[in-house]
């Protein structure tokens, strides 16, 4: 995790240099700070982890071959 969140630091303080450019662009600005926002959504999703298991997956897990848990191929 601490890797991602270098990553988001070095793209802010280039989205703020960018930025604080007399000749940047909107579209550059607005592009740095798109590369921010997408790195701290990726960290969000990677602390959210995998979700608790359901009752159902559960009771499988105690039960594998139970009829309610059985998986059929196609």
């Amino acid at each position: 995790m601490s890797n991602i969140q270098e990553k988001i630091e070095q793209e802010l303080a280039h989205a703020r240099e960018v930025c604080s450019v007399d000749g940047a662009s909107p579209g550059e600005c607005a592009a740095a700070w798109d590369a921010v926002e997408e790195l701290q959504a990726e960290a969000a999703h990677q602390r959210e982890g995998t979700p608790a298991p359901n009752s159902l997956q559960q009771y499988c897990d105690e039960n594998p071959d139970a009829a309610e848990c059985r998986i059929y191929d196609d």
